[in-house]
């Protein structure tokens, strides 16, 4: 029962990151946090797929250069 439910996260993981690439590789924190659980994005955060870039107008979450 526990796989089943890693696999529901993964797929929500997953379209966190291709949500983000569909709007350009970048979108603003505040609007995911509504749609996507905290842990769905610090496991990419944690990943090193996704980071975390200050504007100073707020934060994005952006895909990793290196991925």
């Amino acid at each position: 029962m526990a796989k089943a439910g890693n696999n529901s996260f993964d797929r929500r993981a997953n379209h966190l990151l291709r949500s983000i690439r569909l709007c350009g590789g970048c979108v603003p924190l505040h609007r995911l946090q509504l749609q996507f659980s905290d842990s769905v994005i610090q496991t990419l955060l944690d990943r090193e797929l996704v980071q975390v870039q200050n504007t100073g107008r707020g934060f994005l979450l952006e895909i990793a250069e290196d991925f």
